[in-house]
């Protein structure tokens, strides 16, 4: 395992990958699979972590610690109106082809 400094010159941003080297059984030759880590500051060089899509900070999403069960409460209670609400109209249309 080894870290790669591999710079953009389009942009002029150096990413950070992390390098994994495995054998090919099929081509019978070495390969290397990559993984982005991250950006790297060239003042600093602090590796800062993104995605790959310049959105830096949602690379890989730490937990939480804290939960905040009131908002999924609420997306729950939303939900379940919603599939109630759909519920009441498929029974009246079911309703209404039987009259017919």
């Amino acid at each position: 395992m080894a870290i790669i400094h591999q710079h953009d010159k389009r942009s002029g941003i150096t990413y950070v990958y992390e390098s994994k080297s495995y054998w090919d059984k099929d081509k019978k030759t070495s390969r290397a699979k990559r993984t982005l880590i991250g950006r790297l500051v060239p003042e600093t060089g602090e590796i800062i972590p993104t995605d790959g899509r310049c959105k830096p900070g949602k690379a890989k999403k730490e937990d939480s610690a804290e939960t905040d069960y009131k908002v999924l409460y609420e997306r729950l209670l939303k939900k379940q109106a919603a599939q109630e609400t759909l519920i009441a109209a498929l029974h009246k249309k079911v309703n209404e082809l039987e009259g017919i």
